[in-house]
């Protein structure tokens, strides 16, 4: 108790929970918190359900009727503020507390592990805990995170989906779905019927709504034992991490219950103060939270690129199935002599290549404009070209002067022949750059260029996207946070792979997320970056690939030769993975006749290696 004899703000919360009569020091301290909040509102938008990418429109949040009257959470007020927290060390600062809650069977905290309730073990108990705490949203609407089976039996969330005997994976992922959604629905009457909107379709994620007069609050109940049915999860379950590459097991939560709300807590706040929201449901969704976030400030001080629309790519003719910049998928046979003096085979990658390309990249928005011809020529020519599609005739390999031992320097380009494709701004430059540096010598005129499509309004639209990841890339690698390094990832791979999918921006307030081209030019910049790399491997060592798979490229080298950087900055190379190569190893390569073969002898190399 203060010297006043009032109870301290931390001890007054848990009051307020558990005695709910309206007197005048609770309205009041209410009225203050929602003034606080209705000065700082944020809009968010909400993310996909389970089952389909459901589209929600962007709400201003405020705290919801926090005057509830009912009194049937059954736990022990005074011990509950004389208890100490949850954790015996809080895993990390409060920066989540006021936007998360995490329920586990012994009860309820806050993701600094300051606790709350006891246990959470009714409907009618869930939704008194969500309108006494007022959350606010944080990139993304407020949570309430289920941790543990015990947990959502308390709750009556209970499924059966079946044994892995006797189905396949995604007939198990469809019947609980479908599980989750009965039970769910059925189960949210006390809320319904207390002013609560269920949006979406119900499933491990049950995204809920609240209008009081003017104000809407939105809130995601997101059921953690359930997050393998998420139908584009993968193998990935965004901040909880990775289940099932043995390499990343340590990105999953403990298993223990208690571990594991307290884990969860600690990446809640991490993601907080480092990459400035919540975590979405998925890497992708989290990556679009930081970039909606950067946006929202440059409309609120009308500085920086404003992206409003989607960039859907433009109705080409001669257009090519697939992706616009293919990744390369290439292997060769080595010529006679070349192994005679090498001792190991070495896997380089670029660090963090697609978030090194976002940040440098100038991207075109809005309307683009089609032109033919000399026009399209002309703007080819320019020294600064502008960002867009163009429509070139590729020349024959054979007739150009090119590496041996390397890839074409385009995917769609032919040995034997001419090929018309369209290609970005970033592989007219690459193609147009000298041999030495990785392109492909060419001059415009050798391009034929018939049309293109260009974009007048451009900017640097991801660079302070790639900043913010870079910098929380470089905290979880300074502090070995694998988890959090791991999740990093997700969020820039997740949403730059997403950027294709238009299915996954269907809300009139995510399209602009829907950028193709975006993707395809960082694609095309990574694969132009490594082959400048190779080159310069080429000149220093005398080594050449053996094969590239996107951006990795394996060599076979000697102890003396160093292929990677020294420096640590995204896009520089960095050894992914090595291992001895015995003399058998290389009789075999000798052996092989196609690069299949070639590529299967490698991969049996680091399987033994290990």
């Amino acid at each position: 108790m203060s010297p006043k004899g009032e109870p301290s703000p931390e001890i007054a919360e848990q009051i307020a929970l558990f005695d709910l009569a309206d007197s005048d020091a609770t309205t009041g301290r209410n009225n203050e918190r929602n003034d606080e909040r209705n000065d700082s509102v944020e809009t968010v938008v909400a993310a996909t359900t389970a089952t389909e990418a459901a589209s929600a429109d962007a709400v201003a949040d405020t705290v919801a009727d926090t005057s509830a009257t009912e009194t049937d959470i059954a736990s022990d007020a005074t011990d509950a503020a004389h208890s100490p927290p949850t954790w015996e060390s809080l895993p990390a600062g409060e920066e989540a507390d006021g936007h998360a809650i995490v329920v586990s069977a012994g009860g309820s905290c806050r993701p600094s592990g300051h606790p709350l309730t006891g246990p959470v073990d009714s409907i009618a108990k869930l939704a008194k805990l969500i309108g006494w705490a007022g959350l606010q949203p944080m990139g993304a609407p407020a949570q309430v995170w289920i941790v543990g089976m015990d947990a959502c039996e308390q709750l009556g969330w209970m499924i059966d989906p079946g044994s892995e005997d006797d189905a396949t994976p995604e007939q198990l992922r469809t019947d609980a779905c479908t599980q989750l959604e009965h039970l769910i629905s059925t189960s949210l009457e006390p809320m319904l019927t207390d002013g609560w909107e269920l949006r979406g379709t119900p499933g491990h994620r049950i995204h809920l709504s609240r209008t009081v007069g003017k104000s809407t609050a939105m809130v995601d109940v997101i059921l953690e034992p359930y997050a393998w049915t998420m139908w584009n999860s993968g193998d990935t379950l965004g901040i909880l991490g990775t289940e099932s590459d043995d390499e990343l097991r340590d990105t999953e939560l403990p298993s223990a219950d208690a571990d594991a709300a307290r884990e969860l807590g600690r990446r809640l706040a991490w993601s907080v103060k480092n990459l400035g929201v919540l975590p979405g449901h998925t890497g992708a969704r989290t990556g679009a939270a930081v970039l909606d976030k950067i946006r929202r400030e440059r409309k609120r001080t009308g500085k920086g690129l404003i992206v409003n629309t989607a960039g859907p790519v433009p109705p080409l003719d001669n257009e090519r199935p697939g992706d616009l910049e293919p990744a390369v998928l290439w292997t060769r046979l080595p010529e006679p002599g070349e192994l005679e003096d090498t001792t190991r085979l070495v896997t380089i990658d670029q660090r963090a290549a697609y978030l090194a390309s976002a940040g440098m990249l100038t991207f075109g928005t809005g309307a683009s404009r089609h032109v033919f011809a000399d026009e399209a020529e002309t703007a080819a020519r320019e020294t600064k070209r502008p960002f867009g599609l163009w429509l070139v005739t590729l020349p024959a390999a054979a007739s150009l002067n090119l590496p041996t031992r390397l890839p074409l320097p385009h995917p769609h380009m032919r040995n034997d022949q001419p090929v018309s494709t369209w290609v970005t701004t970033v592989s007219l430059e690459g193609l147009t750059s000298p041999v030495v540096d990785g392109g492909a010598g060419l001059d415009v005129d050798d391009l034929a260029i018939s049309e293109a499509w260009i974009y007048a309004e451009q900017g640097r639209a991801l660079e302070s996207w790639a900043a913010t990841l870079r910098t929380a890339r470089q905290i979880a690698t300074t502090t070995d946070d694998r988890p959090m390094k791991e999740f990093t990832a997700a969020c820039y791979k997740g949403y730059i792979g997403r950027m294709l999918n238009p299915d996954m921006w269907t809300s009139t307030k995510m399209q602009h997320h829907h950028q193709p081209l975006w993707r395809a030019s960082i694609m095309a910049h990574s694969r132009w970056r490594g082959r400048r790399a190779a080159m310069r491997i080429a000149r220093e060592t005398g080594r050449w690939p053996l094969r590239t798979v996107t951006d990795s490229w394996v060599y076979a080298v000697s102890d003396d030769d160093q292929i990677a950087d020294d420096s640590t900055a995204l896009g520089k190379l960095t050894i992914e993975k090595q291992t001895p190569l015995s003399g058998s190893i290389i009789e075999d390569l000798y052996s092989a006749n196609e690069g299949v073969q070639v590529r299967d002898i490698l991969v049996r190399a680091y399987r033994e290696g290990h």
